[in-house]
């Protein structure tokens, strides 16, 4: 016979709301589990009331969407919970933006609205600085790349290298500057599978030879739907 949870059934859902949260500084470092601890522990420090999945093993119900790697600064990180009582937003965000350590910054909550919100972040919108390299050769590598059909690299997996594709998934490509260094601004699509900054990075290295002599630092600045090569705010319905 089938074992069931003993006591009654968790509090229904009555609220769900939409994180967008920043990864700066250090913690650019933490991992996407590093962030799910910290916020379950904020969130319980500010006693939001979440709500928790049935069985013998209840969790909060949080979603989290599309996370930048680790090693990568963000300003556009997505995150929804579910609440057992309705909330103010802006009282949540303060809350937790207090609770979460100096570098993991909440931004803005809003209510969810109906839909999928996954399906919204169609594209992201990445700043890539290249400390030490040469804009010439910046400028030079880009037109290359951008003149391909198709940039194969390899990408390692736990079950080896695997090719993508590091071209089709560019929106657009552009060289600007960053306190003085060589920058990427980059637009690219969410494919599957995912074509990173790195990749990108390393498709200018296999068809130019584009090696900064120092470890490049990239941030996301916005992922949302893509409108006409643009990256729209995922959190305002258009």
């Amino acid at each position: 016979m089938p074992r069931t949870p003993d006591g009654p059934p968790p509090p229904p859902v009555v609220q769900k709301l939409r994180l967008e949260y920043a990864k700066r500084g250090r913690l650019r470092f933490s991992s996407h589990r590093d962030f799910q601890r910290a916020l379950e522990r904020a969130l319980r420090r500010a006693d939001v009331p979440m709500a928790y999945s049935a069985g013998f093993h209840p969790h909060p119900k949080i979603s989290f969407a599309n996370a930048a790697p680790t090693g990568t600064a963000s300003e556009a990180e997505y995150v929804e919970i579910s609440l057992s009582e309705r909330c103010r937003p802006d009282a949540v965000r303060a809350a937790l933006d207090e609770s979460l350590p100096e570098g993991l910054d909440v931004l803005r909550v809003v209510e969810a609205d109906a839909g999928a919100f996954a399906d919204r972040l169609e594209a992201s919108e990445w700043l890539v600085v290249l400390p030490g390299a040469g804009r010439v050769d910046v400028e030079a590598a880009v037109a290359t790349f951008l003149a391909q059909e198709r940039v194969e690299v390899e990408r390692l997996t736990k079950n080896g290298p695997r090719a993508l594709d590091a071209r089709s998934a560019v929106v657009s490509l552009e060289v600007e500057e960053d306190a003085g260094e060589p920058a990427l601004r980059l637009v690219v699509r969410h494919v599957t599978p995912t074509v990173r900054p790195q990749e990108v990075l390393a498709g200018l290295a296999e068809v130019a030879g584009l090696t900064p002599a120092q470890a490049p630092r990239a941030t996301r600045l916005r992922q949302g739907p893509l409108h006409a090569g643009s990256v729209a705010d995922p959190l305002v319905l258009s």
